[in-house]
């Protein structure tokens, strides 16, 4: 069964797509939080204008919603290049990628959001394209088949994941850098906040601001959007005043708690504390509990209750923790040394 979770970290909708996009940063020094990144991204495209040169090819990974494509949009404003972007799953053939590199002038930036999923074929063509530059092509078949080498301009391939572990070793030994994007602190969430209320014209204090960080899951993208969700709240409930009992009373009333966690988070957690005695319990008898999919609570749930500790996993199955059952409330059977796990 699929739904629309508000605290995804993915798109929810094109129409939300447009909203965020004009929410981003356009330049390195507008950008909030990543300090360590931000530095490092500093000195290498410093560097790389000072030669007059490209920038090595990058990859960018992290969940969703952390600020890939951002980074990707500052790095080509920086260079002063022009970014063109397209996704693995967009590239299903060699001749889809064909036009792209071909068009590309020196410096350009090619941006492949979700490069793990680039069909092997179309991976493989890539290979020297980023080495040496270079696309080799098949013309004719049989005895008059022949191969054409066509050279590329020295361009930038600017590449994002959210599983890094699914990249074949040969494509991920051909970036030059590698950047990790983590989940942000809420004081970086807070300014995200506040910058993104002074764009979309809405007036926030400090606090409101610390409120919907602490429920955005470390996540820019889930804390615009729930500010969205206050701004409406608040413009027919308290005349547009946004304060902090104004922003916690919009969020529980989207269901958003003060852990940042959602209905199916809360559901599944009291599952596995009341039905399952606090576990372990394994992922298909969840799955099967809730009437989800496991891919689903696999890839969209856990990820963040086992990031905030509140579930563990085992080799016998989930165990959930004392503060989960704390968070809800709720009493946790003593299960002997499962539990002392945490």
């Amino acid at each position: 069964m699929t739904r629309e979770r508000i605290v995804t970290g993915g798109q929810l909708s094109p129409e939300e797509d447009l909203v965020q996009f004009s929410l981003r940063p356009k330049a390195l020094n507008e950008y909030i939080g990543q300090n360590e990144l931000r530095e490092k991204l500093k000195v290498l495209l410093e560097a790389a204008k000072g030669r007059g040169e490209a920038v090595e090819h990058i990859l960018l990974y992290g969940p969703p919603g952390l600020g890939k494509t951002t980074l990707a949009h500052i790095i080509a404003n920086e260079m002063k290049a022009k970014i063109i972007s397209t996704s693995g799953p967009a590239l299903q053939r060699a001749g889809d990628l064909m036009g792209i590199l071909t068009n590309l002038n020196d410096g350009d930036i090619l941006f492949i959001d979700e490069i793990h999923r680039l069909s092997p074929f179309v991976e493989e063509f890539i290979y020297p394209a980023m080495e040496d530059f270079k696309v080799d092509f098949v013309v004719d078949k049989g005895a008059f088949a022949k191969v054409i080498n066509m050279p590329l301009k020295r361009f930038t391939l600017v590449g994002a994941t959210t599983r890094a572990g699914m990249l074949s070793a040969p494509l991920r030994d051909r970036f030059g850098l590698y950047y990790h994007i983590d989940f942000y602190p809420p004081e970086d969430l807070a300014e995200i906040v506040r910058r993104s209320a002074g764009l979309l014209e809405i007036d926030i204090d400090r606090e409101a601001a610390m409120v919907v960080a602490g429920r955005s899951r470390g996540t820019p993208r889930i804390a615009n959007r729930l500010l969205r969700r206050v701004r409406d709240y608040a413009a027919v409930k308290a005349n547009g005043e946004i304060n902090s009992e104004i922003a916690a009373t919009a969020l529980d009333v989207e269901g958003v708690d003060s852990a940042g966690l959602d209905n199916l988070d809360r559901k599944l957690l009291k599952i596995i504390i009341e039905y399952y005695k606090g576990g372990p319990v394994g992922i298909e008898a969840l799955g099967a509990t809730l009437n989800e999919e496991t891919d689903t609570l696999i890839d969209m749930v856990e990820p963040y209750l086992l990031k905030i500790g509140f579930v563990q996993r085992t080799k016998r199955g989930r165990v959930a923790s004392p503060e989960a059952a704390r968070h809800l409330g709720l009493s946790l059977p003593d299960n002997g040394p499962q539990q002392n796990l945490f």
